[in-house]
């Protein structure tokens, strides 16, 4: 268990909503709790020479950095890849800088899949389903269902979303434990942008 556990993961209800940007290089999600509030951003961090690669090499084979803030602007989580040629692992960070987890990348034909490691190894979850009609479930080890990604808004005002990609991540009010939780919300969020990055 983790000595700190940020409040911005606290919840079981996250609302992504991507902030639409012109001649954008990198990408930017609104990040919404149960109520409509926002409880923090979701930003692609692009250096100047990583811009001029994306105009010259597949996005797929660069690095990609993921910053994840709360409401304060204090960073609670990050998401890294590294040069990759096929199917790559993605280092999650707290917002100290220290490693909490991995994820594996798998694909089949539109069914993407995310298994999500601890540092020693131990798989914690998995997410996997269908991206075209981007209904997602997220399982434990044993195939227990502790949340799920899609793009029901489950009543929250509608009003509220207004740009681009936009969806939910749930997670069971019963799954509690610190890092794993911090490893499966911070994946799950910034999954579109992790998917986008691959194409």
């Amino acid at each position: 268990m983790s000595l700190f556990f940020p409040s911005f993961f606290e919840g079981n209800e996250y609302f992504i909503d991507e902030k639409v940007q012109f001649l954008k290089f990198g990408n930017e999600y609104r990040v919404y709790d149960a109520t409509g509030f926002q409880i923090g951003m979701v930003r692609q961090n692009v250096p100047g020479w990583h811009k001029v690669l994306r105009l010259l090499l597949n996005k797929k084979m660069l690095p990609f950095q993921l910053a994840i803030t709360d409401s304060n602007e204090q960073e609670v989580a990050t998401i890294h890849r590294g040069w990759t040629f096929w199917m790559s692992k993605i280092t999650i960070k707290d917002g100290s800088g220290n490693d909490i987890g991995y994820i594996r990348q798998r694909f089949t034909f539109l069914k993407p899949k995310f298994q999500i490691f601890d540092t020693s190894g131990q798989q914690i979850s998995e997410i996997s389903g269908d991206w075209k009609a981007w209904n997602f479930n997220i399982v434990d080890p044993g195939g227990n269902q502790i949340g799920s990604i899609n793009k029901k808004w489950a009543g929250l005002g509608k009003e509220l979303f207004t740009t681009a990609d936009k969806y939910n991540v749930s997670i069971v009010p019963q799954y509690a434990e610190d890092r794993n939780k911090m490893n499966i919300v911070a994946t799950a969020i910034t999954i579109d942008m992790v998917l986008k990055e691959s194409k």
